[in-house]
């Protein structure tokens, strides 16, 4: 279980090929938007009271279940 504030980081590679920048650069961006990042760095940017905080995870506990039983439902 993480901490509030503390944050894994994990190495995001992207592999260039046949010097095609522009494919690498959309690659990257698409893992980083995938791995949250920008969401994290737009949510450091200015404070968030204790009570925004706990709002904001139970709605984010709330939206994973909704995705979680839609696939289940979808599954079967």
């Amino acid at each position: 279980m993480e901490r509030r504030g503390r944050v894994r980081l994990k190495a995001i590679t992207v592999k260039v090929q046949d010097n095609d920048l522009e494919k690498a650069m959309r690659i990257l961006k698409k893992k980083i938007q995938n791995d949250g990042l920008f969401k994290r760095l737009k949510l450091k940017k200015s404070y968030e009271k204790p009570s925004e905080y706990r709002r904001r995870k139970a709605r984010e506990a709330l939206r994973r279940q909704r995705i979680a039983a839609a696939r289940r439902k979808r599954v079967r």
